[in-house]
């Protein structure tokens, strides 16, 4: 067996005992899994969805005035009173404490016929709104699986470079062992000792914070799925960059699918709706009604001290605007500017989507080519490592060049952890944007 496969099988069985002890330690959570974890209990999207409802209640004719009105009514008065009455004879009649009551009920109805089309406009306003409603819901679903995705990975980041520290803190403590070993049967100096020993205890304090940082992102994780925050779980290291993104591509699915730009585009359509209501306020507003009524009328002194009367009644009424102190004007005037806002907030935020875009696309080139760089060197940082292992082992090699080599493994890990991390975080910013983040 070579020097280099000796290191390297001792490296080996290090990482497979490292590995074998979280993997009993933790359940495995998949990304699928977290994603429908977080679809199901995010209280964000559960909120959304709640407004999705309402919206979809307020689409209906009676909401936007198109239904006529019924309303039952009833009246009753009652009155205990003195009452003189002088008539033309000079006869005087007198009651006291009389009572006397009024009894009015009936059903009555009114309809806007015609409002000048305003009511097709806000019918068709509140269809938009709750196409709106669902490109808000889009854009919480997004952002929170954008979320779940992005911790995940800086899970499978920070659980490579656990991975590292603790083989660190491993190879550490085998230094201890063998240089107190030497020590006692007089082929090493204390110094060596002590060395070894502020080396695993410095690689002790990084490993437990890095314990410490996995534990909390895992909290975090847990509740962006509104899910038992104590809940503790393994994440899968595998990355699965996806290189080939392409700018064109990624500009012409934001068009057509970000929520944001949809979102612009159908408060434009809200605000040319609410326009066509101002403006109708011109036209006349004419109303039909009609209803049944009963009437008793009793009094205790009188000429009649008892009527009653039932029947239908009918009629139409209409109004037309003649002037109202400019306040027309005025309003459409207001109404043509949220229009022509609008229309600069399209522009405002297709401008910063392409500027994100582009912005993003270039980091994320940046860190793909990381990736490859970093992936290489670790490659190269654990072939010395195994090699210093084991001329450590043959005693050919000193404790400084062992340390040096555990120090540019660990180093090289953190880097190529966090390349991948960076490259993964890119590539989900940009599929975000683009409103298409998929799995």
């Amino acid at each position: 067996m070579t020097l280099y496969k000796k290191g390297a099988f001792v490296l080996a069985l290090l990482l497979s005992f490292l590995g074998a002890g979280q993997a009993k330690a933790q359940e495995l959570l998949t990304l699928e899994e977290a994603v429908k974890i977080a679809l199901e209990r995010n209280f964000n999207i559960k909120l959304s969805s709640n407004d999705i409802k309402i919206a979809e209640n307020n689409v209906s004719r009676g909401n936007a005035g198109m239904l006529p009105a019924v309303n039952a009514t009833i009246t009753n008065n009652n009155t205990i009173q003195n009452s003189s009455q002088t008539r033309a004879d000079g006869q005087v009649n007198e009651v006291n404490w009389g009572q006397g009551s009024t009894l009015n009920y009936g059903v009555g109805l009114n309809w806007t016929v015609f409002d000048g089309f305003a009511m097709f406009a806000r019918y068709e306003q509140l269809q938009e709104l709750q196409k709106l409603g669902e490109a808000n819901l889009q854009q919480t679903v997004l952002t929170t699986v954008g979320d779940v995705m992005a911790t995940y990975f800086e899970l499978a980041q920070q659980q490579a470079q656990l991975k590292a520290f603790d083989t660190a803190t491993v190879i550490s403590r085998l230094r201890v062992t063998t240089a107190r070993n030497r020590f006692e049967i007089g082929k090493a100096a204390r110094l060596e000792l002590l060395n070894a020993q502020v080396d695993f205890n410095t690689d002790t304090t990084n490993l437990l914070r890095q314990q410490n940082l996995y534990r909390n992102t895992q909290i975090r994780l847990n509740q962006i799925m509104a899910r038992d925050v104590n809940t503790t779980f393994r994440v899968e290291d595998n990355f699965n960059i996806d290189d080939q993104l392409t700018l064109g591509q990624l500009s012409t699915l934001a068009q057509e699918q970000n929520p944001s730009v949809k979102a612009a585009i159908l408060n434009r359509r809200v605000a040319e709706l609410q326009a066509q209501q101002v403006r109708a306020a011109r036209l006349p507003t004419i109303n039909v009604n009609t209803g049944y009524n009963f009437n008793r009328n009793r009094s205790a002194l009188g000429f009649s001290t008892l009527s009653t009367g039932n029947g239908l009644n009918y009629g139409v009424s209409a109004s037309v605007p003649i002037f109202n102190g400019f306040n027309q004007r005025r309003n459409e005037q207001n109404a043509n500017v949220l229009i022509n806002s609008a229309q600069l907030q399209i522009e405002q935020i297709n401008q910063d989507v392409t500027a994100q875009l582009a912005s993003a696309y270039q980091t994320y080139l940046t860190n793909l080519t990381l990736v490859r760089l970093e992936e290489n060197n670790q490659r190269i940082a654990r072939q010395n490592l195994d090699i210093t292992l084991e001329k450590y082992r043959l005693g050919s090699i000193t404790t400084v060049e062992v340390r040096d080599a555990q120090l540019n493994y660990v180093n090289a890990t953190v880097r190529y952890s966090n390349a991948q991390y960076q490259a993964k975080l890119g590539e989900i910013g940009l599929k975000e944007i683009a409103g298409n983040l998929t799995l």
